[in-house]
């Protein structure tokens, strides 16, 4: 099945999101689709699967006009979506959470499940996805929970598969796995939207390429004649550093130790079993991971966002094991949360009220009971010039921001400030490399200013370019350490380790 999006426009008020956009999807090729934050992807991509109309233009199914009213019709056309953030229900079964919403049924409309389980081992077999359909979905990795996403949307027949940044959280290994699923797919004939951020990723995978910039197609090429630096210019339209500026590395006094550290989740598992481990000034700690290993538990307890069950941590001296987030705050830690709309922002405030959430009561923007709005406002401005938040105004509700653009949002009030220690948790999470390469080099230059800085990334290229030390943690432990700092690291043992395979 091929597709063409002709002509789409669509605005959001004052705001033109897509501009006039010619694209084509066709059979049997991996189309890979870059650009900036608010660049206008996901605005296509959705009026693509039938959430968006356009205000002009049209959509052509193998040279015929459709007209999608909801998503519905954007399934039932043969267009499936894989989002970033997976849509199962963890106590389900894999047969389950594929036959969602469009159960089988048998005599007297009773749930047919013999037949949902020979579905998904049909589709299994064609495209070698290897998912078992009475597993559940809780105690599969990551990798296999985003197969199950793929089958999701095959079991609904879908020849238009739009891969949002898919690699995300996968680990190098799921990710080479996750290529040859990809190309099965192509050879199969669907067709397959990429989208990524990784730009090595797109060149490697992609059969044609795309790039976005301002709402509009600013380039595309074929990937065996175009390079990293080439598409880069062309998602941002300057050139752009990949390469991260480090001062030599000058370690000085500890900052934060960590002892014998036990967190429990919300279910009172473990969560972090015993970590002990230290950070000191003027180097960056990166943890690498796959996500769910206890990473995002170990950095809200070193916040204050969480209590350790056991063990402690002590910071700049003291110890704050039982110390709130602001008191940690007011000693110089700043916290660069993984979940931006859990921690890190309110969505129905407006970005300059935002960008003081955990300032706002300091003497340089209160006075007494009252708010010094012109210096917030002022203040406010200027961060986001800094770290090129996109908005037609600071007056702008922050939920109405593109997610990248909420993420420097958070980012630039968290390093616009005096710190000793900055803990950012999947820090250029959704961003493009002009924006990643700005907060690299804040974080660099918070290094070399003599802040410690913890990293927890589920980008090991990032982890290995920043850190100077690498811990991996692997179910709640901390299963290998390796020091960047005394010469070039293993992806690949970075790589095991995160799978919990012991060098």
């Amino acid at each position: 099945m091929d597709v063409e999006l002709r002509g789409i426009t669509k605005r959001f008020g004052p705001v033109t999101a897509n501009d006039n956009v010619n694209l084509t999807i066709r059979a049997g090729e991996v189309l890979g689709l870059l650009g900036e934050n608010g660049a206008g992807k996901s605005t296509m991509m959705n009026i693509l699967s039938g959430l968006y109309s356009p205000d002009e233009g049209q959509i052509l199914i193998d040279g015929k006009p459709v007209d999608f009213e909801g998503p519905g019709d954007g399934i039932a056309a043969g267009i499936g979506m894989v989002h970033q953030h997976f849509m199962l229900v963890p106590v389900f079964t894999v047969a389950e959470n594929v036959i969602l919403g469009v159960e089988p049924t048998g005599r007297l409309d009773y749930l047919d499940l013999k037949t949902a389980r020979a579905q998904v081992r049909d589709i299994n077999d064609k495209y070698g996805l290897e998912v078992d359909p009475d597993a559940l979905i809780e105690e599969l990795p990551v990798g296999i929970q985003q197969r199950v996403e793929i089958i999701k949307v095959l079991f609904r027949s879908a020849e238009v598969l739009i891969l949002d940044e898919p690699t995300a959280v996968l680990t190098p290994q799921e990710v080479e796995d996750f290529f040859g699923i990809v190309k099965s797919l192509r050879d199969a004939g669907k067709a397959i939207v990429f989208i990524t951020h990784k730009l090595h990723e797109i060149l490697e995978i992609a059969d044609r390429i795309n790039v976005l910039r301002g709402g509009r197609i600013t380039g595309e090429g074929d990937p065996k004649s175009l390079t990293e630096q080439q598409l880069a210019e062309m998602m941002v339209g300057r050139p752009v550093s990949f390469d991260v500026q480090k001062a030599p590395f000058k370690p000085g006094e500890t900052l934060l130790e960590a002892r014998d550290l036990v967190v429990l989740n919300d279910n009172d598992d473990i969560a972090v079993d015993r970590a002990s481990f230290h950070i000191r000034s003027g180097e960056v700690v990166g943890i690498a991971g796959v996500q769910g290993n206890g990473q995002s538990e170990l950095i809200e307890t070193l916040t204050g966002l969480m209590h350790a069950a056991s063990g402690s941590v002590s910071f700049l001296g003291k110890d704050v094991t039982h110390a709130s987030a602001r008191e940690r705050h007011r000693m110089g830690m700043a916290h660069v949360p993984e979940d931006r709309h859990k921690s890190g922002m309110i969505a129905n405030f407006t970005i300059y009220e935002n960008m003081v959430l955990n300032t706002y009561y300091e003497d340089r923007f209160s006075s007494g009971p009252s708010i010094k709005w012109p210096e917030v406002l002022k203040t406010a401005a200027k961060y986001s010039v800094d770290f090129d938040v996109r908005t037609p105004s600071i007056y702008l509700k922050a939920g109405n921001l593109s997610g990248g653009n909420q993420q420097k949002m958070v980012v630039a009030r968290e390093l616009e400030r005096e710190t000793k220690l900055v803990i950012a948790s999947q820090p250029t999470r959704g961003l493009d490399v002009g924006s990643i390469e700005y907060i690299h080099k804040r974080l660099m230059e918070a290094r070399d200013e003599g802040d410690g800085v913890l990293i927890v990334s589920s980008e090991l290229d990032e982890i290995m370019s920043l850190s100077d030390r690498i811990l991996v943690m692997f179910e709640g432990r901390i299963v290998a350490e390796f020091d960047t700092a005394a010469g070039p690291v293993d992806k690949n043992a970075v790589g095991l380790a995160m799978a919990g395979v012991h060098a």
